[in-house]
């Protein structure tokens, strides 16, 4: 498909390098996620008028659009070029997030969240995408370490960007949140290049007559990406009932307050964002083996704190063992995808990582509550078991991978 010349060229050239903008990218992203979630609930109460009860159907709507989309879009940039599906990606978001400021009513505000999914399905590996194009294979584990920064940063940042603009007004955070996707579409329009190589387009336009599904979804045929997503989707999901049910579990105990909450979890971005790079760097030329068993211990000792009587300092000890287990082995999986892509394929097959966060997202919290709400120790006597046995198979998998990948001699 022929992509559009204003579409195709950056304004100004390539005065920043494709992979450095990704990672600002990454960052504004995070940037407007941090400071939006903490304030949608209040903003759904006191400024839509949205009653309790539907307020988590509107986040699901929100979690759901982006969940069912990607399947279907989120590698849309193997056939249209990376830099029109960024620029459509961008805007969407961030003129949805103003529109969204401005509505009120159930239907409404649950149309306007499952657009924004839609539009956001494709920004986060598209983004991927454009890294993997532009780097060379022996620099691609630090500069996804580098985007996990910047999105850490983010997540950082925000809620305390959320706090300054809920000053003014709960609607004000959703404008400032589309502002910030807003200035991304315009990052993207002045200086990101088209990176999909020449060959991966020759490729597509070979293939324009392929239709349905497994045209726009070419990794779900891919055996060996379904191993290596089916042990990440478990060791993510694991990893997902912390942030889940941690919150509930220490204010509960009476452990910590809600805004004591807050600042462990502030705390907890804070470590995997200073962490990633010194562990990223120590660890770069390491096999993937003993770092993802390195992260399936620490998760497990995360867990088995969690069974000791929550005091503040389990709790804080405790996420920073989960916040190292991201550190380890955060990077590896987009590292290994992109090994696994064909280049005419490369956004699809990182579209497939993007689904299983989104899975996270939902069936980690999901799962966790259930099982908090059958026993309050429950997810943490079945978090120890389950995350080293999931280590262990995602650990396997990456270093059969890394096997085939040596040149023989």
């Amino acid at each position: 498909m022929k992509t559009p010349s204003f579409l195709a060229t950056p304004l100004f050239g390539r005065a920043i390098a494709p992979d450095r903008l990704s990672l600002f990218l990454f960052f504004l992203a995070s940037l407007a996620d941090g400071a939006l979630m903490p304030f949608f609930a209040l903003w759904a109460q006191h400024e839509a008028n949205i009653p309790i009860g539907y307020i988590g159907l509107l986040l699901a709507c929100y979690a759901g659009g982006e969940l069912v989309a990607t399947p279907l879009l989120g590698g849309i940039a193997d056939r249209i070029g990376r830099r029109p599906v960024l620029l459509c990606s961008t805007l969407g978001v961030g003129l949805g997030f103003v529109l969204l400021s401005h509505m009120h009513g159930v239907i409404a505000i649950a149309a306007c969240l499952l657009a924004i999914g839609v539009f956001e399905c494709a920004l986060h590996p598209t983004v991927q995408t454009v890294i993997g194009d532009v780097v060379s294979e022996d620099q691609l584990r630090m500069r996804f370490a580098s985007a996990r920064i910047a999105s850490g940063v983010g997540h950082v940042v925000g809620p305390a960007l959320g706090a300054a603009l809920a000053l003014l007004s709960l609607n004000t955070v959703f404008v400032g949140c589309g502002v910030t996707l807003l200035l991304a579409a315009l990052l993207v329009f002045c200086l990101m290049p088209e990176t999909r190589p020449d060959h991966a387009r020759a490729a597509h336009d070979d293939e324009e007559d392929e239709e349905g599904l497994s045209a726009l979804f070419p990794a779900f045929r891919d055996r060996r990406l379904a191993t290596l997503l089916l042990w990440f989707l478990a060791l993510e999901i694991v990893d997902g009932w912390s942030a889940a049910v941690i919150p509930l579990y220490a204010n509960g105990e009476h452990a910590l307050s809600p805004s004591g909450v807050g600042l462990l979890f502030t705390y907890a971005a804070a470590v995997m964002a200073v962490l990633q790079w010194p562990v990223s760097k120590w660890s770069e030329r390491m096999s993937s083996y003993p770092l993802v068993l390195g992260s399936g211990v620490a998760l497990a000792g995360a867990f088995a704190l969690l069974l000791l009587p929550p005091v503040p300092l389990t709790l804080y000890a405790s996420v920073t063992l989960f916040a190292l287990a991201q550190v380890l082995f955060g990077p590896l999986v987009p590292v290994t995808v992109n090994a696994l892509a064909p280049p005419k394929a490369r956004a699809s097959y990182m579209a497939a990582v993007s689904t299983v966060n989104d899975l996270k997202d939902s069936a980690g919290p999901a799962t966790g509550m259930f099982l908090y709400g059958l026993s309050a120790s429950l997810p943490w006597m079945l978090g120890v078991p389950i995350a080293l046995g999931a280590a262990a198979g995602l650990a396997t998998t990456l270093r059969r991978h890394e096997r085939g990948a040596q040149p023989t001699s």
